[in-house]
């Protein structure tokens, strides 16, 4: 499973830290980070879920209000949002 996470489209409600803490607060800028990640094009950044993380990253993605994040599974087929 992997994570997308769009920085472009997130508002910073932070909702993603409290849910997964892959995510941490980037005050300064009002975006969250996702830690481990890789920017595979501008402002969006993928990296691997580790099984004992999916739930946790599934909730994430639910918790965002905006669908800036992105939950795939090992086919690359879209479960999240």
């Amino acid at each position: 499973m992997k994570v997308e996470y769009d920085e472009d489209v997130c508002i910073g409600m932070f909702q993603c830290v409290a849910e997964w803490d892959a995510f941490e607060k980037d005050k300064s800028r009002g975006k969250a980070v996702l830690e481990d990640s890789e920017e595979v094009e501008d402002g969006v950044f993928v990296r691997e879920v580790p099984e004992s993380a999916e739930l946790d990253a599934k909730f994430a993605a639910r918790a965002c209000p905006v669908d800036a994040i992105t939950i795939y599974d090992d086919d690359g087929e879209q479960l999240i949002p």
